[in-house]
């Protein structure tokens, strides 16, 4: 006998995260698997907080795009991957045109993930390659403990690339945010 294993759409996602028993749960889905997480700890607030912050204040100040925290995202006209990034950026030019109430179908020009004790780097990687490889141009993965942001892009279209920037280096808007810059160090200053 052949068991097939269910594929789950945006849609599927959408109708579980209107039931009032999933009210702590994320779910996030890649490929049609479901991927459920519960809400993050302090420190992740804290972090994704002060990311979303100086990026709020660039962008009210320049007006290029939007600013989302905990937000799902899904690759244009495909129904199989959602993600949550914990914050995110997405030029105007790459909005659609009408707003809407359920997930946005495009990916991030910039997402943002926080590394959570309940996260393993390599599943968040992980999710980084596939905003990467959907849409979004860098990915910068906020580590706690260490200190320090991995910022992830793809080189040759396919291959991840990741670099890392401890205390002492900033994180920069690249060509997305022109002129943009968080010290890393600033990121931290929040933990004490």
């Amino acid at each position: 006998m052949i068991v097939e294993k269910q594929l789950y759409t945006i849609d599927d996602v959408w109708e579980m995260a209107q039931d009032p028993d999933n009210e702590n749960i994320f779910i996030e889905l890649i490929d049609g698997e479901l991927i459920t997480v519960t809400r993050p700890g302090n420190t992740h607030g804290l972090l994704a907080t002060e990311v979303s912050g100086h990026l709020w204040l660039y962008n009210r100040e320049n007006n290029l795009g939007q600013v989302t925290v905990e937000s799902g995202y899904h690759p244009p006209g495909y129904r199989y991957t959602l993600l949550g990034p914990d914050v995110a950026f997405t030029r105007y030019d790459r909005m659609p045109q009408r707003q809407t109430d359920k997930f946005v179908p495009v990916m991030p020009d910039l997402a943002v993930e926080v590394l959570s004790p309940s996260d393993t780097l390599t599943e968040v990687r992980r999710k980084a390659e596939v905003y990467l490889l959907n849409g979004s141009s860098v990915v910068w993965i906020v580590q706690p403990e260490q200190r320090v942001v991995e910022v992830c892009r793809l080189i040759e279209g396919t291959q991840l690339q990741i670099e890392s920037i401890g205390n002492d280096g900033k994180l920069s808007g690249e060509d997305i945010l022109p002129g943009f810059e968080l010290e890393v160090s600033k990121l931290f200053a929040v933990l004490h």
